[in-house]
């Protein structure tokens, strides 16, 4: 009988520490950070940097693997945004950006509230010109869906991470749009902006 209710302590023991649920953390403020810093970059309006990681960052990285009993934890992971990939999707953004920008100007296309581009009216285009900002935009949201896909592996994030990242560079894109462009609101509205 003893042995009966000691198995089935342990038992429940067991079964209950095998439910915990752990938390996985995501790091939203330095996904943020580095939403405004590609956003910048591809924009224009921030200095490209040097793409390489720099020796701080690499050194603290190869401590951290090396280290196992580390007494201080630091407050801001870095979030990688140097990969190959992630680099040559910035490329090709900033490289179509000029031509995007007469389609934001003239109302063509908005920033939508999940990160990715809309067109909102091809009123008074030619067909060619019709024909040209929709490919345009078709190949700014597949690079936009790249990059998010690709800062989520190259930070180890999980796929069911992509909508918190996509929303935190909608942030990053609506906030850098200029007076006038179209945006849409978190709770689905189309607004022009009024400052920048």
């Amino acid at each position: 009988m003893k042995k009966s209710i000691l198995l089935a302590t342990v038992l429940a023991l067991l079964f209950t520490l095998a439910c915990v649920t752990v938390n996985v953390y995501f790091p939203a403020a330095e996904v943020q950070r580095a939403a405004d810093k590609i956003v910048e970059e591809v924009q224009g309006t921030q200095p490209t940097t040097s793409e390489a990681p720099s020796d701080e960052s690499m050194l603290r990285r190869s401590w951290n693997a090396i280290a196992l009993f580390q007494n201080e934890a630091y407050a801001q992971p870095d979030i990688n945004i140097t990969t190959p990939n992630i680099r040559a999707l910035k490329a090709k953004m900033k490289e179509r950006f000029p031509s995007l920008q007469p389609l934001y100007g003239n109302g063509v296309v908005g920033e939508t509230n999940d990160g990715l581009l809309n067109i909102r009216s091809l009123e008074g285009l030619g067909l060619k010109e019709k024909a040209d900002a929709k490919k345009l935009v078709e190949a700014e949201n597949a690079d936009r869906e790249n990059l998010y896909r690709e800062i989520a592996k190259a930070n180890d994030l999980t796929p069911d991470t992509i909508p918190q990242i996509k929303e935190l560079f909608a942030n990053s894109w609506r906030k850098n749009a200029k007076k006038g462009w179209w945006i849409q609101e978190d709770d689905g509205e189309w607004v022009k902006k009024v400052s920048e």
